[in-house]
């Protein structure tokens, strides 16, 4: 079996018809057919039931489908990791992540995934949500660490959850409630929010709306910003409150107090989000450190 054998194959399963994949591949019909009928007598099996009109894939076809595009995925990735190592280059890994969100999980990621790959460099891009979801299938971006998106958002990625963070409330720390060990939605009552832009970060929205749900009144949402810097900046200020993953005490400082939300409601999930299909060696190691930092 040869690699020509396996891109003959997925061309003809995606096309399921032989002269358009012969046409995509600028190879004869003939010499194509040829080489899934060898395929076939080296598998043993038969990959597609055939018609006059058509070709569909058995379902030992469809198997041997998924690991075939991860075999020349990782061909083609050898090579190219192998070409950068020959021309002098660093490997490179381009992670988009939530500040927020990821300021437990990705440095002590980081420093595990560098110690073991002293050779990849790893670029950070500090991201919205709705932008490294653009750029992971632009190819721009290799993985992202953020919150969970809706599942109509999620086309062609897929997501590994690594953590659950409550909900917290952030305040000035001369607001009144600032005394307070933990805070309720009715103390909140008509209280100013300082949050994220509707535009960038339309999820957020979503889940405050479900957060006062049970108070059965939705917030008064004062002030809007691009990023967590400035919703801290703006609440330490004493512009109003902000609700932020628990993590976020680690980046708060003196200038602002985080109190827990009574009763503790929905959990915040954060994860991983690469492109489904077969995962880049580098990525799915990424993912491992992750993983393995939140559980230690």
């Amino acid at each position: 079996m040869e690699l020509r054998h396996l891109r003959y194959f997925i061309a003809v399963a995606d096309e399921e018809n032989v002269s358009r994949a012969a046409a995509k591949l600028h190879v004869s019909q003939p010499g194509i057919s040829r080489q899934i009928r060898d395929l076939e007598e080296e598998l043993r099996f038969q990959l597609f039931e055939r018609s006059a009109k058509s070709l569909k894939l058995t379902a030992a076809g469809k198997t041997f489908l998924t690991e075939a595009r991860a075999v020349l995925q990782r061909t083609d990735e050898a090579v190219k990791n192998a070409r950068a190592v020959a021309g002098g280059a660093k490997e490179e890994l381009h992670v988009g992540y939530a500040p927020s969100l990821t300021v437990k999980i990705l440095p002590q990621a980081l420093r595990t995934f560098q110690e073991k790959f002293p050779d990849v460099r790893v670029s950070l891009h500090d991201l919205s949500t709705e932008e490294m979801l653009a750029k992971l299938r632009d190819g721009k971006l290799h993985l992202a660490l953020t919150v969970q998106p809706q599942a109509k958002q999620m086309r062609d990625l897929a997501f590994k959850t690594l953590a659950r963070y409550s909900t917290c409330i952030a305040l000035a720390p001369k607001h009144p409630l600032a005394k307070q060990k933990a805070i309720t939605l009715a103390q909140l009552g008509n209280e100013p929010l300082v949050g994220y832009t509707r535009s960038d970060y339309p999820d957020y929205h979503e889940y405050i709306a479900r957060v006062f749900a049970p108070a059965g009144k939705a917030p008064r949402v004062a002030e809007e910003h691009d990023g967590i810097t400035s919703i801290m900046t703006a609440v330490a200020s004493g512009r109003g409150y902000a609700l932020v993953p628990e993590p976020t005490i680690c980046m708060a400082g003196p200038q602002v107090k985080i109190l827990p939300l009574k009763p503790d409601g929905e959990k915040i999930c954060v994860g991983a989000i690469f492109k489904k299909g077969a995962m880049p060696s580098l990525v799915e190691k990424f993912i491992a450190a992750a993983a393995d930092e939140d559980a230690g």
